[in-house]
């Protein structure tokens, strides 16, 4: 197959989604870093669910130790820091999978641990727990459900094109 006939392929499709998912986490992680303060207050204020309704009958589920608010920012963005490294395997498994096509599998492995990865912080951590538990969507001011729920759906459509039925790629393992 041609250079050229190698752009349009699922393969090429899914080396391109997984380096940019990389390429976003890498950022992310970068910028929690370099401003850490910012999403610092993000974190701080969702878990001190003190710009929600203030209803006695969930705010029994602050937490406003600011240390603790450290720790859970520090973990977010340890799992971002995962999760970009490995998805930036994965991106380097699908380019070595052009040459070598035994590689798509451990790069669909990659990809889909990588996405997984991103699914359980989002709609877990932010969804579920910020949104839900914390009430985060009751907050004009630290509202993260929109970026949460985009990166959500980035991630699953990155899944499911990973698991599409392909002739150029290895079945995907059923383990």
């Amino acid at each position: 197959m041609t250079t050229l006939g190698k752009l349009g392929t699922l393969r090429t499709a899914l080396a391109v989604l997984t380096g940019i998912t990389a390429v976003y986490f890498t950022l992310v992680v970068v910028g929690n870093l370099t401003d850490f303060g910012t999403n610092w207050q993000f974190v701080r204020h969702v878990l001190a669910m003190d710009t929600t309704f203030g209803d006695p009958d969930v705010t029994w589920r602050r937490i406003t130790a600011p240390v603790l608010a450290v720790v859970a920012y520090a973990l977010i963005i340890a799992w971002e820091a995962a999760a970009a490294v490995v998805l930036t395997l994965a991106c380097v498994w699908w380019i070595r999978s052009f040459r070598q096509p035994a590689h798509g599998d451990l790069a669909r492995r990659f990809s889909t641990l990588g996405w997984t990865m991103s699914i359980l912080l989002f709609a877990g951590g932010f969804i579920v727990i910020g949104g839900e538990w914390f009430q985060m969507w009751q907050s004009k001011s630290w509202n993260g459900l929109q970026p949460a729920l985009q990166n959500f759906i980035i991630a699953a459509v990155g899944l499911i094109v990973a698991h599409l039925p392909s002739k150029e790629l290895p079945s995907a393992a059923t383990d």
